[in-house]
């Protein structure tokens, strides 16, 4: 792998890091008011289930299985055709899926009342919590057709090296929700409604991000009907079990939102709510990685260059494993404080927060293993290969739902969320076995010091900031919470300083690649 790729993805990583860091910080402003205003009974747990259903079908068949299909395919056109050869793939893609989108939202509004009983199966098949989550599900379904097709434009910019606009899309979901909550909320009877429709708005505002930016490109609007298309063919193959092994983490948390239907009222917005802490790191750093590397996989699989492919999935690990154990760390310290800090105000109450944070835990300790999948699958789907990911991935699944209904007993909800860390973690060493059999990525020696060195400058700057943050950080009822926010801020910063001098210490080559990611390098 050439210096220039190492630093072409580095730069593409930046780009996604840099809006996506927006994105999450938008993230947990609108968490924040969700859960100032509702709280975390009912209201929460019939929203959250409505909105994860067409998330979850978001993350599978559109950001998920068609952009990791999509790319290696329309990349491999660019390179061994040409533009307007992949511009008229793409075109006959958008088609042929605006219709499908156009079916699944319809399906999804009329089938609702069942898809909830699945999904929340301790809701009950009547009463007004189900019926309310019924109305939200309805609502927010048609958001697949917008961001499958923002997932679709998403696809061609990345592979045309484009990441901005991707990337930014979803900092106006955030907005919608935000303004939704505050503008539309009060004006109904069922006020949780004007979150649903914020959905909605944020979708549709995604969409038309993306649409500029591709025309700008030569990409020409306009409907293609060819179902003979070769490459068609071969999108929908490894499009199919891509739907499994792409998003076995949200199949997982699927499983574990199922199961929370079974405990204690709030249980799935506690963990929701740790979960979105965990996404924090995972998204602005692991998802970008993930993202900016997949268009320079697919290249240098379409190329045949299969040294430089393994060698950027070693850069690509040891620059997550650098970057998460950290992460990891300052979540297991930190947590308790961040979540009373966030969320700790209105009706969410400190109860609430001990509850989220026990979640939070057991979250935080497979963060490496999440982040880590990210990337390793991306390996085999710029291989073209689509079957290995399925069959790990049911093993992860079998794996999660035994982990989860024996800890579910005594650990609660804490139980669900550390299924899906040993399940994750589980999944990517099976995942590293066999995509290094089937792509000789040379000795691990340089990711196993990596990641010993990152755990080690992780566990220093752990130890420090707990006691630091024992002496110095002071939360709770009147406490100053700007005075929380700057000491948590102050606690953050040193942590990061404490963590990049004991790396440059032991001489971590990651910097390097961090300062890439900057522009300061």
């Amino acid at each position: 792998m050439s210096e220039s790729e190492k630093k072409e993805i580095n730069l593409a990583a930046g780009v996604v890091s840099f809006f996506t860091l927006l994105s999450r910080i938008l993230g947990l402003v609108r968490d924040m008011v969700i859960a100032s205003m509702f709280g975390s009974g009912m209201l929460t747990d019939a929203f959250f289930v409505a909105f994860r259903i067409p998330n979850l079908l978001r993350r599978l068949f559109a950001e998920g299985s068609l952009t990791i299909s999509f790319i290696p395919v329309f990349t491999d056109y660019l390179y061994t055709k040409s533009k307007k050869d992949a511009f008229e793939l793409a075109r006959v893609i958008l088609t042929v899926l605006s219709v499908i989108l156009i079916l699944v939202t319809l399906l999804g509004i009329l089938l609702s009342p069942w898809i909830v009983r699945i999904q929340a199966f301790g809701f009950g098949g009547s009463g007004a919590k189900y019926d309310l989550t019924v109305l939200l599900t309805r609502i927010t379904f048609p958001y697949i057709f917008f961001i499958g097709l923002v997932a679709f434009f998403m696809g061609v910019l990345n592979s045309l090296r484009h990441f901005a606009a991707p990337a930014a899309a979803p900092i106006f979901l955030n907005v919608s929700i935000i303004g939704a909550a505050y503008l539309i909320s009060p004006q109904l009877k069922e006020p949780v409604v004007g979150l649903a429709i914020g959905v909605l708005i944020g979708g549709l505002f995604q969409l038309l991000l993306q649409i500029p930016w591709v025309i700008k490109e030569g990409f020409i609007l306009l409907p293609s009907w060819n179902l003979n298309h070769p490459a068609l063919k071969q999108i929908g193959r490894l499009m199919l079990p891509a739907v499994f092994g792409s998003a076995v983490y949200q199949i997982n948390q699927f499983i574990g939102t199922l199961l929370a239907s079974f405990l204690a009222e709030g249980s799935i917005s506690w963990l929701y709510y740790a979960d979105r802490l965990v996404q924090f790191p995972l998204g602005v750093f692991a998802l970008s990685v993930s993202t900016a590397v997949l268009p320079s996989l697919s290249k240098e699989a379409a190329q045949n260059r299969l040294a430089e492919f393994g060698d950027t999935v070693i850069h690509s690990l040891q620059l997550i494993f650098f970057i998460t154990l950290p992460a990891m760390a300052g979540l297991i310290v930190l947590g308790k404080p961040v979540i009373q800090i966030l969320f700790q105000h209105g009706v969410f109450d400190s109860y609430d927060s001990v509850m989220t944070y026990k979640a939070l835990l057991f979250y935080a300790v497979g963060l490496w293993a999440f982040a880590g999948i990210r990337v390793t699958v991306a390996g085999f789907y710029a291989l073209k290969d689509t079957k290995t990911p399925v069959k790990i991935a049911i093993v992860a699944m079998i794996a999660n739902l035994i982990f989860a209904l024996c800890l579910m007993g005594k650990m609660r909800h804490a139980g669900l969320a550390f299924a899906l860390s040993l399940a994750s973690g589980i999944q990517l060493l099976l995942l590293l076995i066999f995509l290094n059999r089937k792509v000789n990525m040379g000795s691990i020696k340089p990711v196993i010091i990596s990641v010993l060195k990152a755990s080690l400058s992780a566990l220093i700057m752990g130890i420090t900031i707990y006691y630091l943050h024992l002496k110095w950080l002071t939360t709770g009822p009147g406490i100053n919470i700007w005075v929380s926010v700057l000491d948590l801020s102050g606690l953050i910063v040193s942590g990061i300083m404490i963590y990049f001098i004991t790396a440059r210490l032991l001489n971590c080559p990651e910097i390097k690649a961090i300062l890439s990611m900057l522009h300061l390098a």
